[in-house]
């Protein structure tokens, strides 16, 4: 992709930051015929959504799903070409000393007995999820997004859900979604995405997560996208750059993450955020084959949830090992590596000890925070004449969020540049 020679005028758009929202901002722009820059900081397009390769694993930027039912991201993006591979539907929770099975009755009919007669909640509560799918699946996302707003905790509580199930599973699992253990997420953030779960896989495409920004970018001229290329400030229709170089058009979109959003347009808001803590370890064989989430149920250490990547995504790791992927919620966790090796050796014994720590990264903003209350969508992406927002921290706090809200920014751009 192109460092510089961004051209200076006579542009219609551009577009500040190459994420998910970006990328889909300028990919509808593209399809109208409507010209447009992406300008990117970073070393490459993707934002939060990126792949390293690291002695021939593939590291995500933190533990990342891709689920996919999710509705914008069915239109725009070629499945077969990503080659998606699917995490088995459910989780093993620790818990009492060993691991149970909760699983999808829906998917996995057989495994369902083991899944009623878990100590992972009661048999109630078992059914009780069967309810709460009917529920979230038979109204439009429209709908989920208008119910009234609560806590995820509440919803559960209200739903009838056991102190158990709550504690053993939902705790834990959502916690991992949302990055935050006190279930205080919206609760139509939770809806929407007990349906994405309901409807669909978890997966990860073959090539890891940051295959899905680079085919949104294959689809764009090569000319278009500029890296390494940091905006210093906006002014009406005129792009600052930290080289000094001033890039003028005709609407600017702004599409970076909440905290830059906030440093490059005055009254904008940082929104809150989740930090999350991810340990990528090396393994010479894998603690097991499954491809399934691993939860600590019983909040016995720093782990969240584990997953073998290399059990879901062979193309993970070199033949002959395996990658092993731990997620520790926040980011202040003290000396987290040798609890997680403590931890490790509880459950999956001595041979732990030999695995090789590849990466242990500190992610403070992994994921905009999804209170109730504070994710009221602008009704409309212009900021003012000229100039737009978008990104999964005005809404949605998902790669559907992202996606969906480039193209709203794309539309309004195109209405706008149309009347003019």
């Amino acid at each position: 992709m192109p460092r510089g020679g961004v051209r200076l005028e006579k542009n219609d758009v551009v577009i500040v930051g190459g994420g998910l929202a970006g990328l889909c901002c300028a990919r509808a722009l593209h399809a109208a015929g409507v010209e447009c820059l992406v300008l990117e900081a970073d070393d490459d397009v993707g934002g939060r959504v990126r792949t390293d390769h690291v002695e021939g694993f593939q590291l995500d930027r933190g533990f990342q799903v891709f689920l996919a039912a999710y509705p914008e991201a069915r239109r725009v993006l070629d499945y077969d070409a990503l080659d998606l591979r699917a995490f088995a539907p459910g989780a093993l929770v620790r818990f009492g000393g060993r691991f149970h099975r909760v699983t999808d009755p829906w998917r996995r009919p057989l495994q369902s007995l083991q899944t009623l007669f878990s100590p992972i909640g009661s048999f109630t509560d078992k059914l009780r999820v069967a309810r709460l799918r009917r529920r979230v699946c038979a109204s439009s996302l429209e709908e989920l997004e208008s119910r009234p707003e609560t806590t995820t905790l509440r919803s559960l509580q209200k739903a009838g859900f056991s102190e158990a199930m709550i504690e053993r599973f939902f705790r834990v699992f959502l916690g991992g979604i949302f990055l935050e253990p006190d279930l205080s997420t919206s609760s139509r953030m939770f809806d929407f995405v007990f349906r994405m779960f309901s409807q669909g896989p978890a997966c990860v495409p073959a090539a890891g997560m940051g295959a899905i920004p680079a085919q949104l970018a294959a689809a764009l001229p090569e000319e278009s996208l500029h890296v390494r290329t940091r905006v210093d400030s906006i002014s009406g229709s005129r792009v600052r750059l930290e080289n000094g170089e001033t890039v003028q058009a005709r609407a600017v979109v702004v599409a970076t993450a909440g905290q830059e959003a906030a440093r490059l347009l005055p009254g904008v808001q940082p929104p809150a955020s989740c930090p999350v803590q991810c340990l990528y370890f090396a393994a010479p064989s894998p603690p097991f084959d499954e491809p399934i989430l691993v939860l600590d149920g019983e909040d016995a250490g720093p782990i969240n949830n584990l997953c073998v990547m290399s059990a879901v995504a062979p193309t993970y790791a070199p033949q002959g090992r395996a990658l092993v992927s731990v997620s520790v919620l926040g980011s202040s966790a003290a000396n987290a590596e040798a609890g997680v090796r403590q931890q490790l050796q509880d459950w999956f014994g001595g041979a732990s000890r030999d695995w090789e720590l590849l990466r242990h990264q500190t992610i403070r903003h992994a994921l905009p925070a999804q209170l109730p209350k504070a994710r009221t969508m602008p009704p409309h992406p212009r900021v003012q004449s000229g100039l737009y927002l978008c990104g999964d921290h005005l809404g949605n706090a998902s790669i559907q969020g992202a996606m969906l809200a480039g193209r709203r920014a794309a539309e309004a751009v195109i209405e706008d540049l149309a009347g003019a």
